[in-house]
């Protein structure tokens, strides 16, 4: 235990906020989770403790000293508050435009909203500093979750964007930022602080400025690019104001308002605002977590709530958390020496559900049936519509057997739950076009299939025509081979006799050819709706 407490100092001294693992054999064989509190830091943040009772064997763990040790004791004296660390790190030109003017006033006239994007932001800041600190980086780019969610980790925008630094699900794949049925690494608080920063030194490196950088993060590098090269072609500078006006708007605000947060955060009391107070020190840490068990115990063993959990791990999606994809939580100091405690003791089970792949492709029904479980309950757990099929090799959250392995890492980085409609098999049919042609539109009507679909089969534009007496390609279910109604020719106003549909082995009887008038009334009918997530990166 002493060993590992002098790690555990060494490594917070030097900024690496992880618990090592112990040296001494565990008393729950069921993990390899570490049994000895650290010491938490003389001010450490620490959360409200949750309601619920624990069980008789779970204790409060001993107030641990000595507080953590400073490298430089004066020096933290000079800067106590993370934000004057932070003043002393911006290194990026001032700008002073009157869109910062406006985004200035805009604050100001909300300090409410500043003080809890402040306080919300304060679980984060000092990790993210740290991380810019150590690239070099200036200071200014730690606060971009400013702009970009108001350091709202479970942000999801209307395009897709989502979480703190606000990636879209492609950048964030090439990042390697992982999004699967598990979790979703876009909201990960360490894994898209990483991405974030390498994008950034990338856009650096293309552009040579810190402006036109942030430009294309908001923008794309591509739409910067294509900027730069008709300002070129133009004869006109390429700078960022000079660049500015071929922005979207979003664009043309998104450094103005980074540089009045800055100036906010300079100089609050000149905008009528105060700051939250926030301690140069880390605000969380990062447990190892070595068996699959559910988010629920960890919180309850930990002493939070569930709300207050998801805030440091929001990228979880299920209430499972694997190990194999998720080796790490971050708790609070105070939280996280009392769940390390209280799990030593607890004797119980880790994990209520596991992950199951379906063998082929099964209703729910006929999947709740295998698994021995009410087609509601998997219904509800893994999200499942009316009427949809799960595909073949979809892996669902099952609840778990007693003597079940944890979930593989290829289930746990790569799992994916796919759906299909629950429609019967399709048969090709071929039909003919109309004396006069029909339009895709016409013949998707007539059949009521999907437009675009049948545009697919047939090689065509979705708004495209068949010529006089084509062929025509048509997927229909088995029972059904016959036109639903017979099409009309819009363009001149009156009825068209398609031929009959053909299958092969089958031949379909001819549809009945009633007036335009009677066709065109029951063409009002609408096809049913298919199910199908600020601007991102």
């Amino acid at each position: 235990m002493a060993a590992a407490a002098a790690v555990a100092m060494l490594l917070l001294v030097t900024g690496c906020a992880t618990l090592p693992m112990p040296e001494a054999p565990l008393e729950n064989t069921a993990s390899g989770m570490p049994t000895s509190p650290v010491a938490p830091p003389a001010s450490a943040a620490s959360s409200t403790p949750a309601t619920d009772t624990m069980a008789a064997t779970v204790t409060e763990p001993p107030a641990l000293p000595p507080p953590r040790a400073r490298l430089d004791p004066l020096q933290d004296a000079e800067r106590s508050q993370l934000w004057e660390r932070l003043r002393e790190g911006f290194d990026m030109p001032d700008l002073d435009t009157e869109l910062v003017q406006t985004w200035e006033q805009w604050y100001a006239r909300d300090p409410a909203y500043v003080q809890r994007m402040a306080e919300r932001g304060g679980r984060y800041l000092f990790y993210i500093v740290e991380e810019v600190e150590h690239r070099g980086l200036p200071a200014e780019l730690a606060l971009l979750p400013f702009i970009e969610s108001a350091f709202n980790p479970q942000a999801r925008s209307r395009t897709a964007a989502s979480g703190m630094w606000q990636f879209m699900p492609d950048t964030g794949k090439d990042f390697e930022l992982h999004q699967n049925l598990f979790r979703d690494d876009r909201r990960d608080v360490l894994a898209s602080t990483r991405a974030a920063l390498d994008y950034l030194e990338r856009l650096h490196e293309m552009f040579g400025d810190w402006r036109l950088a942030l430009a294309a993060y908001n923008w794309g590098q591509g739409n910067l690019s294509r900027a730069i090269d008709r300002n070129k072609r133009a004869g006109l500078a390429t700078d960022y104001l000079s660049l500015s006006p071929r922005m979207p708007q979003e664009t043309r605000e998104y450094v103005p308002k980074l540089q009045a947060v800055e100036n906010i955060i300079a100089r609050p009391e000149d905008y009528g605002l105060s700051l939250p107070a926030l301690g140069d020190e880390p605000y969380f840490l990062s447990v190892p977590i070595e068996r699959d068990i559910d988010v629920a115990l960890v919180a309850r063993l930990a002493g939070m709530s569930l709300n207050e959990f998801q805030q440091l791990n929001p990228q979880l999606n299920k209430p499972m958390i694997l190990a194999a994809g998720t080796p790490q939580v971050l708790l609070p100091y105070d939280n996280a020496n009392r769940f390390i405690a209280n799990y030593s003791l607890y004797k119980g089970p880790l994990a209520t559900w596991t992950a199951w792949v379906a063998p082929r492709n099964l209703s729910a029904a006929a999947a709740a049936r295998q698994l021995g479980i009410t087609e509601s309950e998997l219904r509800e757990m893994n999200q499942i519509p009316p009427r949809m099929l799960i595909k073949g090799g979809s892996i669902l959250l099952v609840p778990r057997a007693a003597d079940a392995d944890d979930v593989a890492e290829h289930i746990a980085d790569h799992g994916m739950l796919v759906l299909a409609p629950d429609l019967p098999p399709l048969r090709r049919t071929y039909v003919r076009a109309g004396r006069k042609g029909d339009s895709v539109a016409a013949v998707a009507r007539r059949y009521r299939v999907n437009a675009r679909q049948l545009a697919q089969w047939n090689g065509v534009g979705a708004g495209g025509r068949f010529k006089a007496g084509q062929r025509i390609v048509v997927m229909l279910p088995a029972a059904r081979t016959r036109p639903a109604r017979a099409g009309a020719d819009i363009a001149n106003g009156t009825a068209v006799k398609p031929t009959a549909a053909r299958t092969t082995g089958s031949q379909a009887a001819p549809p009945s050819t009633k007036p335009a008038r009677a066709a065109s009334k029951r063409a009002t009918g609408k096809p049913p709706r298919s199910a199908v997530h600020k601007s991102g990166h």
